[in-house]
């Protein structure tokens, strides 16, 4: 009897990663490689789409070959993507307009200041779940209209086609531009994503006219907003006919592979940036300490799903700019490494405003500062801060979570590529003052993606099936003093305040 699979295409911020998954949930094969990154002025960070997409057409064979399995023994494909990072290409040549911008980009900041001219910032707050940020993808498309005036034509006249990386990716999978015989690609989005643009309105589930017409956004260059799982096309390249069955966020994507159906269910995704996520069920509900309101999932004809979230820009990725811009290691693993050959930061704290502060702050103009700097510290403290700068993000989301839900959380379920590092996980659960949890699936975007797109087409019955599949890997157990854990907080504190003063316009 063949082996049938279900496969996940996972298009991250720093690299592409394609998985290959049996009926226990188990990987059977991972095809990856990372992308090249742009940062071609201060605030700015960009991404080649079309490097990306090359990268899509290596690795999906690439991951079928390892697995010794042929196209037609997967039954399903879904795809999960780094969520606000936008792409503007043309719908007769495929070529994008320009380099893709990262969700991490501060650049429009102007834009967002011209947008609150014209439409009162609490009313996109209320139709879309989102503040008015510098993070969510319309304000990116705005400034891709406006540096070309034949750019805005072209969009008004359907000629140019918009889209985070999932649509892009997915109009390239299912034929693209159609040359050489192959169909045309569809043009869709799911509703996680398009929740992520400031254009989607969370009652009707669909771009929101008012919104539109007061940002200058032509309908005619959105894709179709589908559910999050049902079919919406079958592959054409690079391997030919595999069923797309699930289009979903990487951070949603995550609280499905954690197993987090139910509301009250949460997770806290460490990659390169950090989420936590939790479900609420079928009711919007707003957040008033500083969250956004997204979608979680949505099975086609059942209603949506929702869920709070606080996005932190930086945690995996300020590990990597110590590597790439410091110097201060040679691989992520080893600033755990360099980390414990310190008691302690030394007295330095390190808040990564690089874009921004994030969840619950929402400073577009806050930046980045290195506090606390003696002659006394070395490489091996600020080590420390890098990795205390994540666990003390974390307690902020954890705390407004806590006062949005009105209960405390009483452990903290986490995954992605950080949760290898065990001193990391620990200061975590010291700042938090409960238990971290860690699944033995780490990469659970991927195992979200396919689990969402297994269910399409009844590889799995039911999602109470996947439930059996969650085993837990590892856990930490607080160990910080209720007394050291209140003088770290308000020194990180005091250093957040600075990171905002300096944003600020000097007198």
């Amino acid at each position: 009897m063949r082996q049938r699979l279900v496969a996940a295409l996972d298009q991250g911020t720093t690299s592409t990663r394609c998985m290959l998954f049996d009926r226990q949930g188990r990987m059977v094969s991972i095809a990856q490689r990372e992308h090249q990154q742009f940062y071609p002025h201060p605030g700015w960070v960009e991404h080649d789409a079309s490097e990306i997409w090359s990268i899509v057409r290596r690795i999906v064979p690439q991951a079928l070959e390892d697995a010794g399995v042929s196209a037609d023994e997967v039954v399903a494909l879904g795809v999960t993507n780094q969520r606000e990072t936008s792409v503007l290409w043309n719908r007769h040549t495929g070529a994008p307009v320009s380099r893709a911008i990262v969700w991490q980009d501060t650049r429009t900041t102007g834009v967002l200041a011209g947008f609150a001219e014209r439409i009162d910032p609490a009313l996109v707050l209320s139709h879309t779940g989102l503040p008015m940020a510098n993070y969510f993808s319309a304000a990116k498309l705005r400034w891709m209209l406006d540096r070309d005036p034949a750019a805005a034509d072209a969009a008004q006249a359907g000629d140019l086609m918009f889209g985070t990386m999932d649509s892009w990716i997915t109009w390239n999978l299912s034929g693209g531009a159609g040359r050489d015989g192959a169909p045309f690609g569809v043009h869709v989005t799911d509703v996680t994503n398009a929740s992520r643009t400031m254009l989607m309105n969370l009652d009707t589930l669909d771009w929101d006219d008012e919104l539109l017409a007061a940002m200058g956004i032509p309908r005619a260059v959105l894709p179709e907003i589908r559910p999050t799982i049902g079919i919406v096309a079958r592959t054409a390249d690079p391997v030919a006919g595999i069923a797309i069955g699930a289009l979903i966020g990487d951070q949603q994507a995550s609280l499905f592979g954690q197993t987090a159906f139910d509301a009250g269910e949460a997770k806290c995704t460490f990659g390169t940036g950090s989420f936590l996520l939790l479900n609420t069920g079928t009711e919007v509900v707003r957040s008033s300490h500083g969250l956004i309101t997204t979608v979680a999932h949505k099975v086609a004809g059942e209603p949506a799903v929702y869920a709070l979230e606080g996005s932190m820009a930086h945690a995996g990725g300020l590990v990597q700019w110590c590597r790439d811009n410091l110097g201060l290691i040679r691989s992520p693993a080893e600033i755990e490494t360099l980390a414990r050959s310190v008691p302690d930061n030394g007295g330095c704290y390190l808040v990564p405003a690089f874009s921004g502060l994030f969840a619950p702050y929402w400073d577009n103009a806050a930046r980045g500062v290195l506090v606390g700097l003696t002659s006394y510290v070395n490489k091996g403290h600020i080590a420390r801060a890098v990795l205390e700068a994540t666990a003390w993000q974390t307690h902020d989301v954890v705390d407004a979570m806590n006062a949005d839900a009105g209960v405390a959380a009483r452990s903290l379920a986490v995954d992605g590529g950080m949760t290898s590092d065990n001193l990391l996980m620990q200061t975590i659960a010291d700042v938090l003052d409960i238990p971290v949890v860690r699944p033995m699936m780490a990469e659970t975007v991927a195992l979200g993606a396919a689990y969402a797109a297994g269910l399409a087409v009844g590889y799995w019955s039911d999602r109470r099936v996947l439930r059996a599949f969650w085993r837990k890997a590892g856990e930490w157990q607080p160990s910080m003093t209720a007394a050291q854990r209140e003088s770290e907080r308000a020194r990180w504190r005091h250093a957040v305040a600075v990171a905002q003063m300096w944003g600020q316009r000097p007198t």
